[in-house]
């Protein structure tokens, strides 16, 4: 008889800034259907994360010289357990998805309308993954980047 170890595996990704959605590089927009809407579009120092209002893109460039990337495309009807975390100055969202996968999505240096955006980003995610329509003034208030931080 022999055991195998079992390693937690943890994907996680430190988003620094929100990107205005036509700043994107463009073999980014190959990978979104005519039919998505991204929502908001963030980045690291060399990773893009884009959040649609069907699925979420990772685009993990493993290497410093580029030569290797990864493209995680995962469907918010595939997350099984969500949360949201706020602190002073970053936000974490994680994700465990239907085949047990757990994703960190961390978000650093967060400014109030930032929290704000996250905050609705994550009620959008929430509904899809559980079979309901994003509210549509939550889809418009991420498509036209306008945020009250004073409601918040």
């Amino acid at each position: 008889m022999f055991y195998v170890k079992h390693k937690e595996i943890i994907r996680s990704f430190n988003f620094s800034k929100a990107m205005n959605k036509n700043d994107l590089p463009g073999y980014i927009k190959h990978y979104i259907y005519e039919d998505e809407i991204i929502l908001v579009a963030y980045k690291t120092l060399r990773d893009h994360g884009i959040f649609t209002d069907k699925k979420i893109f990772l685009f993990d460039n493993n290497s410093k010289q580029n030569e290797r990337k990864q493209i995680y495309s995962i469907f918010y009807k595939s997350i099984s357990a969500i949360d949201i975390t706020f602190e002073k100055d970053n936000a974490e969202i994680n994700l465990l998805l239907d085949n047990g996968y757990p994703i960190c999505l961390k978000f650093i240096d967060v400014t109030p309308e930032d929290k704000v955006r996250l905050r609705i980003l994550y009620s959008c995610i929430n509904r899809v993954a559980s079979n309901m329509e994003p509210l549509k003034e939550d889809i418009e208030k991420l498509l036209n980047n306008k945020f009250s931080v004073k409601n918040s």
